[in-house]
This record gives structure tokens, C-alpha cells and sequence, in this order.
């Protein structure tokens, strides 16, 4: 038996988790190599040959378990005299019987194509399974229908696909409790009236048949929400169809339909009507506007005039090209097609024949908003939110669309692909990059309807569908991950798809803190239709790097499972049966979700798992607000992934204070964002990126995301500190947003574009001096030397300031100030030569602060630089100052003259000043 993964439980539904909770039991025949499944209360045949000779044998011995068996799917590729008697056994020995499948097409001939079991009629015996509530014949050879379904009268679903049937019986009609009927690709000719009395019918399938006409009674089916009608040779419709009043479906292609009946465009829950490939040479005109129909391969106006409504098109003008400038703009489309180029870096081709009438289209780049935006764990968001109205206007022929986005940094096995939502769903269209110069790409696609659309990167998915006899899904990315699906994984084709994500060793280490520590790329699975799959998967992953088979300690080595309804990874290690290559690892799974090979020493790894996991993202982010020591009005803001928080932080303390870091905030890449100060405090508004007083700011986790910016204030600084904020916001939700990001919006009130507020405090001003005058550094004390060569306060450096004059940057280069800084400050202080000389003189002397030698540094800088005047008053200034301190000393008595040292550390600023 393979390996069942546990702990999945979460995702399936009641039944499910109930029947995974039943033991399972393997039943041996006698007979060598005679062996079959019976899983709780399910019991699978189908998979190998000789399923009725292993049916007989359980019928023959009765175990306990057969009791409870409820679902029996069995393969008719037998010989049709063995399984009519194995059939005949069915209704004694499984008495609570209420799945029976019965279906070929498991093998296939030598062209490929499915091969259909030897069932020709069911025995008069299975009218006495009174719970059977699912039949599946499909893929047979029935020509008529057994008189025994007709019995069947707790039958809910019915599967007759890819059969001989060239009639349904009278008496079909007489089933109450039927929902699901399905007979495609049969030789249907004629339906009975009947069919209209299965009062409880919601999905009815006669597509690829015979029928060329459809029996009025159908309007009697009051609970149909499904008709398909498909590929048969239907020339009219019964008027009554427009009495479905539950229909949501409605296909009708690839008939010989010339009209429909004019009901049809008033059915109140219609989604969708297929008209495509018929005959239609008119159409009503409510049915002409509607969103929900398509009418591709129809000769519509080619016989008869064009609808009184509709235009005469050959007095439209064409437009083969259109300019726009305005980013909220409109324009026409003709059937004659145009190319259009918006102004937010959007262009659209709508081919000629697009369009059957004159139709405007609405466009708008939205911000990219947390409600506007779906994006997967690790996917990345390249570029704003695109809206084209109308919504879900379908075209005749696919309108091609280009998006401009931000090439992204080099990715490894990551793609760019155009997100679409349609159906309130949001899906992947197939994209192609064009490149029309560095730095400048294009994402084309086609699209057949209009809604919202958005380029991101993410990792790169393999998908297949899978069919009942089984496939190998490999990785294009990651040859080494492989998936293999054993035949009777599935009863129905699925989509299954595979993204593989991979993780840096390097970051692992430093999370972990663990010099050894490897991962194996991380794998997510996912696939449509039930949870769970008929048989055990197989998945191959590769060790982690630097591991191999023959020499890893098993101690150390864990396989995480990520449970997707509580968001927690869960070591299954020990649940699983993991085989070993040289070079890979492999187990065995039920469920799809995100695997993950773990190499470590650490015993407990679910909550290391999961911050790696948040590390990969790079979606959470923290906002940081410095004030600069020497200039308090000059502020830094920066948003900056939460792992380089830190580094960052520890690399600027030393020029920069002020607030902590704001909380976590979740962040898209490529999401604009604004910073606003408030309470006084305001931003110097002469900047390109500022926009109502706001900073605007675009998020990209591979760059700096930082903005240096002047603030002042209107208060009086002269009497108080001015405390203020900074707070960051999120830009304008778009008034019309779907569903889920309403009700996102209504549930976060209006503070949903607040993201953090960080406080800004700017110290009063002393003596008058306004902005970059440098008097704020009156209230950081300021002893600049030692008690061997003298002190200097902030009022003695003003005075050698006020002197300097041009010759400061011979002065600042003799002090040991790079070149680069000395371009920094002309450029910040471009027409103040006062605050360039300060700005130079104050950052060095703040470096300076407890350094020895400090003063006399600066007095040989000024004579190297010519400037011995300045010089002699500094050390005017440094005599004087020790003279004072001395007779302040003999006047209180502290200490005999000749003990005195030349200066003394407790100098105070008023017995240094000049």
C-alpha cells in the first residue's frame, strides 16, 4: 500500500474527512497475483484486469467490510457473459450500494483513441438497489436503455456519454429525483415528450447528436440551469425555452440555427448563450447587446438589412489609428477595427469584424490597491491596474492587448503573464514579451472580453491535463521535481499544475543561523475537481544541496507540508515513506498543496519554515521616518523589505535618529504609495514627486525606495519644539472595485489607506535663525579636543565659519572629507554659502566628539590651507579659554598653582568663548 499524507483534513469535506478516517483493507485471493482495493467504504476495480473474477471472489466470502461498501466502480472490458453474471451478484451482496460505475474507455487502441467496454445491457436484478443515487455507463455499447434505470427510483445522477443510444425511452420521464443527465456523443434523432416531466432535472447534456429538432415540453423543465445543445443539427428552437426561468447555461453551437426566439434575451439568470457556428442571419436586438452571448461564425446582416438600431456603417469614418494624452478618456470602435494607444503605456488592436455595431470603451489605470490586485505567495506585481469597460462584452474576433510594465531583476524560473478576472475569478492569459528598447517591455495577449488586467511575475507554471490512465508532469524550471500519476489516479480529466520556487542558501543560513543548513526548492501543487486523487502520487524532489542519499543523516532531514486552511507547515517526516536516490527524494501523496525538503539540525522547523516562507514573499515591508543629527529639518523616509530593516538602520545611526520602525505593513511590488506630514510640519514643495503636500513613493523590493526631503513649519519654533508626524497612505480606492475588495473596503472603514504614522519632532530655534542657519545645534552640546590642546563650542566654530569664505573646500579636504561629500553638501546647500560652510565645519566636528587631537587637526587643516589667520584666532580662542579656566580655579582655592594642567575637561562653554 502507499503512503497516505495525513493532516489534510482541513480542505476536504465532512464526508471526505470521514472516509479517509476508515481503515483501509487489501483483500488476497488465493490465486497468486489476484489482489484488489477496498478503501472504507469504497471499492475500486477498475484499476487492473480481472476486477469481476475479484468481485465474485468478495461476493463468495462476504467479509465485513463488503457491508459497508457504498461506491463500486468496476471496468467493463470483460467478457460480456462474465460481467453480466458478476453484475447479477451486485444487489445481494452490496445492499447499501450508491455509486456504481460501470465505465470503458480505460484502454486505448493504437491510434491513441478510447477504447469502449463490452456492456451491452445491465441485468433485470440492479432494479433492487433501492440507494443507488449515481450510474455511470459511459463509454459502452448500449443501444438501448436497460429496463432496469427506469426502476431505479432514488437515481440522481445519470451518465450515458460516448454510448449507441439512438432514443431515450418514454419512461425516462417517470424518474423523480434525477438532477444530472448526460448523453453525449450518442445517435440521439428524437427526444420523448416525457422529458419534460423530470421536474427536478438541473443539468441536461444531448450535445454531439442527431437532433434536429427539440420537443416543446423541454419549457416544462422548471429547474434546469443547464442545457447543452451542442454540435447536432437543430434548425429552429421551441419558443418555450424561454420559460426556463432557472437556466444559467445555455449552448447551442455548431447546429444549422437561422433564428431563436426572442425569449430567450428576457431569461432573469442567463450568464451565458453560445450561438457560435450556426446560421443566424438575424438576431434580435436585446440579444445583440448582451454581454452574455456568443456569436462567433454566424453570417449575421449578410442576407437581410442591419437591425433598425443599429447604424448605417458605411457612413462611420474609419479609424485605423488613434493617439489618446488623457489618462480618463474614451473612444469609439467601429466594426471597420482601429489600433489605439492610450497614454498610460496601453495599446489595443481591435481586428475588423470585432465588433458588429459602434461601441465606446472606457479605459483607466487604477493604483494598484490590495482590492484590485489577486496575487499569489511569491508572485509579483509589475504594473498598475488596468480597467476597460464595458465589463464582459464579448467580441467576435479576440481584441489583442499590449500592457507596458517594469522589467523585473533577474528572476530564476520566473515568467511575466497578464492577469485577467473574469467571471469573478481571476485567471492567467497566455502572454508574449516584446522588447521595443532597453529597459522598455511589452506583455501582448488576446482577450475575448474586457475587465480588469495587470502584469505579474511568478514562478513559472508547468500544467498538463491529466487523464484517467495516468502522466508524468515534470518541472521546466527544475528538471529534478517530477510528479508521476499511476493510472486510475482520477475518474475525469483534471488540470493539475506545478510551481517550484527557489530559495537562496545563503538567506536560509542567516535565518537559521545555521552554517549547514540546505533547502530543496520549494514545490506547490494544485489541481481542479475533488481534494483528493483515486490513487497515491508520486513526487520526486531534489535533496538539498550539499546532501546526498548514501550520506545524509536521516535525523536531520524533514519534509514540511504547508496546510492551506490554517497557513501552517507541518512536519510530516514521519508520516510518509521517503525513498532515497544519490540525488533525490521520494514519497508518495493524496493531496496537492506546498512541499518542501529541509536539511537542518534545528528539531523544530514549522516556524522557521514558515519566516522563510514570508522572506521569499518580500510583501512585507516597514516604513522608517530619520531625522539627520547635525540638521534635524532634513528627514529621511524609506520603505524597505522587514529583513533589511535592520542592517539598514545600524548602517545610518550614526548620522540619522528618530523614531522606531513601523509595524509590518503588507506591501505589492510596484504599489504606489504616498508620505504626508501633518500637525505644522510641512515638505519643501519644490519636488517633482510631491503632489498636494503628499511624497509619492513606488515600491520595488530590489531598490532603496528612499526620498531625502526638507520640511519646515509656519509655527513659531522661537518659544517650543514643533512636534508633528509623518503618516504613509495608500493612494484612492477606485469607486467601482469588485466584490471582495468592497467588502474589504467596508470592513476596514477609512482607515484602509492608512498603512503608519511615525512622530517628527523639530527642536526650537534659538537667537532668531531660521532654516539651515545651524542654531539648532545649540541643543547638542558640543566640546570639541581634549584637555592637552583645548576645547571649542558650537558658538567658537560659527565664529571660524563666518571667516572661511570660499577656501571651505581646501579646509574640508585637508579635515579628511571626501570629495563625493564635498559635492553632496554644494548640491544640498546650492545657493547658501553660510550653510555650506556650517553644514561642512558641524558634520566634521560631530565625528570628531571624543577624539583626541581633534582642535589641533583642525589648526593644521587651516594652514595647509593657507588660511593662518583663521588659525591664530583659534588658538586666540584655546589660550584664552585656559587663562579664564586657571584664575577661576586660584579664585575658589581647589587646587595650588603649579598642580594646574593646562585645561580641564569640566571647562564650561562661558569660560571658553572669546
Amino acid at each position: 500500500m502507499a503512503a497516505v499524507l495525513e493532516g489534510q483534513k482541513p480542505e476536504e469535506t465532512a464526508a471526505a474527512a470521514e472516509d479517509a478516517a476508515r481503515p483501509t483493507v487489501q483483500a488476497v485471493d488465493s490465486r497468486p497475483g489476484a489482489h484488489f482495493l477496498l478503501a472504507g467504504n469504497k471499492l475500486n476495480l477498475d484499476l487492473h484486469p480481472g476486477g469481476c473474477h475479484r468481485l465474485q471472489y468478495l461476493c463468495s466470502q462476504q467479509p465485513p467490510q463488503l457491508l459497508q461498501v457504498e461506491f463500486l466502480r468496476l471496468s467493463t472490458h470483460e467478457d460480456p457473459q462474465l460481467l453480466d453474471d458478476t453484475l447479477a451478484k451486485v444487489p445481494w451482496s452490496l445492499l447499501r450500494l450508491r455509486s456504481l460505475v460501470l465505465k470503458g474507455g480505460q484502454s486505448r487502441g493504437a491510434l491513441g483513441a478510447c477504447l469502449h467496454g463490452t456492456l451491452t445491457t445491465l441485468p433485470a436484478g440492479l432494479s433492487d438497489l433501492a440507494c443507488l443515487a449515481h450510474l455511470d455507463l459511459s463509454f459502452n455499447r448500449l443501444e438501448t436503455l436497460p429496463s432496469c434505470v427506469l426502476e431505479l427510483r432514488s437515481l440522481d445522477a445519470l451518465l450515458l456519454s460516448h454510448n449507441c443510444l439512438s432514443e431515450l425511452p418514454e419512461a425516462l420521464g417517470a424518474l423523480p429525483t434525477l438532477t444530472f443527465l448526460t448523453v453525449t456523443h450518442n445517435r440521439l434523432e428524437r427526444l420523448p415528450p416525457t422529458l419534460g416531466s423530470l421536474s427536478t432535472l438541473q443539468c441536461l447534456d444531448l450535445s454531439e447528436n442527431l437532433l434536429d429538432t427539440i420537443p416543446s415540453e423541454i419549457g416544462d423543465l422548471s429547474s434546469l440551469r443547464e442545457l447543452n445543445l451542442a454540435s447536432n443539427r437543430l434548425h429552429n428552437l421551441p419558443a418555450s425555452l424561454a420559460g426556463l426561468r432557472s437556466l444559467r447555461l445555455l449552448v447551442l453551437h455548431s447546429n444549422l440555427l437561422t433564428s431563436v426566439p426572442t425569449g430567450l434575451a428576457h431569461l432573469p439568470l442567463i450568464t451565458r448563450l453560445d450561438l457560435r457556428d450556426n446560421q443566424l442571419r438575424e438576431l434580435p436586438a436585446e440579444l445583440l447587446d448582451a454581454p452574455f452571448v456568443r456569436l462567433q461564425g454566424n453570417p449575421l446582416g449578410e442576407a437581410s438589412p442591419a437591425p433598425p438600431s443599429s447604424p448605417d456603417i458605411s457612413q462611420i469614418p474609419e479609424m485605423p489609428r488613434l493617439f489618446l494624452t488623457s489618462d480618463l478618456d474614451s473612444f469609439l470602435v467601429t466594426p471597420h477595427g482601429c489600433s489605439v494607444t492610450l497614454a498610460c503605456g496601453v495599446r489595443l488592436q481591435f481586428p475588423a469584424g470585432a465588433t458588429t455595431t459602434p461601441i465606446t470603451i472606457h479605459y483607466r489605470l487604477w493604483l494598484p490597491e490590495p482590492g484590485l490586485v489577486s496575487l499569489g505567495p511569491h508572485d509579483f506585481l509589475l504594473s498598475g491596474v488596468l480597467e476597460l469597460q464595458p465589463h464582459g462584452v464579448a467580441f467576435q474576433q479576440d481584441v489583442s492587448l499590449w500592457l507596458l510594465f517594469v522589467p523585473p531583476r533577474v528572476h530564476r524560473c520566473r515568467e511575466v503573464v497578464v492577469r485577467t478576472r473574469s467571471d469573478n475569478i481571476w485567471n492567467d492569459l497566455e502572454t508574449h514579451l516584446e522588447e521595443e528598447a532597453p529597459k522598455r517591455l511589452w506583455a501582448r495577449c488576446q482577450v475575448p472580453h474586457f475587465s480588469w488586467f495587470l502584469v505579474v511575475l511568478r514562478p513559472v507554471s508547468n500544467t498538463c491535463l491529466l487523464p484517467p490512465e495516468g502522466a508524468l508532469l515534470c518541472s521546466s524550471g527544475h528538471p529534478g521535481v517530477k510528479v508521476t500519476f499511476p493510472p486510475g489516479v482520477t475518474e475525469e480529466p483534471r488540470q493539475v499544475s506545478m510551481q517550484v520556487v527557489h530559495m537562496a542558501g545563503l538567506e536560509l543560513r542567516a535565518l537559521l543561523e545555521e552554517s549547514e543548513a540546505s533547502v530543496s526548492p520549494l514545490l506547490c501543487l494544485s489541481q481542479s475537481g475533488p481534494p483528493s486523487f483515486l490513487q497515491p502520487v508520486t513526487v520526486q524532489l531534489p535533496l538539498p544541496p550539499g546532501v546526498t542519499g548514501f550520506s545524509l543523516d536521516r535525523s536531520h532531514l524533514h519534509l514540511l507540508y504547508r496546510t492551506p486552511l490554517t497557513a501552517t507547515w507541518d512536519d510530516i517526516t514521519t508520516q510518509v515513506a521517503l525513498e532515497f536516490t544519490h540525488l533525490y527524494a521520494r514519497f508518495q501523496v493524496t493531496h496537492f498543496s506546498w512541499y518542501w525538503l529541509w536539511y537542518t539540525t534545528k528539531t523544530c522547523v514549522g516556524g522557521l519554515a514558515r519566516k522563510a516562507w514570508e522572506r521569499l514573499r518580500l510583501h512585507r515591508v516597514n516604513l522608517i521616518a530619520l531625522q539627520r543629527r547635525r540638521d534635524p529639518e532634513q528627514v529621511l523616509l524609506q520603505c524597505l523589505p522587514r529583513s533589511k530593516v535592520d542592517a539598514t538602520l545600524s548602517r545610518l545611526l550614526d548620522r540619522y535618529r528618530g523614531p522606531e520602525p513601523s509595524e509590518t505593513v503588507e506591501m505589492f511590488e510596484g504599489e504606489k504609495f504616498f508620505a504626508a506630514f501633518e500637525r505644522g510640519i510641512d515638505v519643501d514643495a519644490d519636488r517633482p514627486d510631491c503632489v498636494d503636500g503628499r511624497i509619492c513613493f513606488v515600491f520595488y523590493s530590489h531598490l532603496k525606495n528612499v526620498k531625502e526631503v526638507y520640511i519646515t513649519t509656519a509655527l513659531d519654533r522661537e518659544a517650543q519644539d514643533v512636534r508633528g508626524q509623518v503618516s504613509f497612505y495608500r493612494g484612492s480606492l477606485p469607486v467601482e472595485v469588485p466584490e471582495e475588495a468592497e467588502a474589504a473596503r467596508q470592513k476596514k472603514g477609512t482607515d484602509a489607506l492608512w498603512m503608519a504614522t511615525l512622530p517628527i519632532k523639530l527642536p526650537r530655534l534659538r537667537g532668531g535663525q531660521g532654516h539651515g542657519q545651524g542654531t539648532d545645534f545649540s541643543l547638542m552640546p558640543l566640546n570639541l579636543g581634549d584637555a592637552e590642546t583645548g576645547f571649542l563650542t558650537q558658538s567658537n566654530l560659527l565664529s571660524v565659519a563666518s571667516r572661511l569664505g570660499p577656501d571651505w573646500p581646501a579646509v574640508a579636504l585637508h579635515l579628511g572629507m571626501s570629495y563625493r561629500e564635498l559635492q553632496r553638501i554644494r548640491h544640498e546647500f546650492r545657493d547658501d554659502l553660510d550653510g555650506q560652510i556650517r553644514h561642512m565645519l558641524f558634520s566634521w566636528a560631530e565625528r570628531q566628539t571624543g577624539q583626541p587631537g581633534a582642535v589641533g587637526h583642525l589648526v593644521q587643516a587651516l594652514e595647509q590651507s593657507d588660511r593662518q589667520d583663521v588659525a591664530e584666532e583659534v588658538r586666540a580662542i584655546l589660550e584664552l579659554g585656559r587663562h579664564k579656566y586657571q584664575d577661576s580655579i586660584r579664585r575658589t582655592g581647589l587646587a595650588p598653582e603649579e598642580s594646574l594642567p593646562g585645561t580641564s575637561a569640566s571647562q564650561t562653554p562661558e569660560s571658553a568663548q572669546a
